[in-house]
């Protein structure tokens, strides 16, 4: 019997770091630490375009801006799969803009165990995660002290 360490290893083929990828982007919308997991999505979308395993298509208006009335993102097919990555200054200039995100277009089912996605998207990356999160642990309620009336707080 496998325990959780003795995961079999994926070599990192296009389909199967696409399938990573949408296992860890579809998990980093509920996870305790999702920043590191939207920055092992975009650190592997980016290496696989460097190696041409990867493709950018175009821009489309996010579905979800932050702090402006209109933000745009990238998309990017892998495999059968397509992502959207946070835009670099020289992608409004080279890419195509394709208005709002279509609503129809869904990425393949993937049956991907999170521990193997992310221990394929490491190895494929190099990134590791940084310890634990002590800063999401609730603190300790201290009750507040009250000096009695006419004694100064200093």
């Amino acid at each position: 019997m496998k325990t959780q360490n003795e995961l079999p290893s994926l070599p990192p083929t296009a389909s199967n770091l696409s399938k990573a990828i949408f296992t860890v982007n579809r998990h980093a919308k509920t996870a305790t630490n999702p920043k590191y997991l939207y920055g092992l999505k975009k650190k592997a979308i980016l290496k696989m375009i460097t190696e041409g395993k990867a493709k950018k298509i175009g821009l489309h208006y996010s579905a979800n801006p932050k702090f402006s009335q209109q933000q745009s993102d990238v998309l990017v097919t892998c495999g059968e799969y397509t992502f959207h990555i946070p835009p670099c200054k020289g992608d409004f200039d080279t890419l195509p803009h394709l208005g709002h995100l279509d609503k129809k277009t869904r990425n393949p089912k993937s049956r991907l165990n999170l521990l193997q996605a992310k221990k394929l998207l490491q190895d494929y990356t190099g990134m590791k995660e940084t310890g634990t999160h002590s800063s999401n642990r609730k603190k300790r309620y201290t009750r507040p002290v009250f000096k009695p009336l006419g004694e100064s707080f200093y």
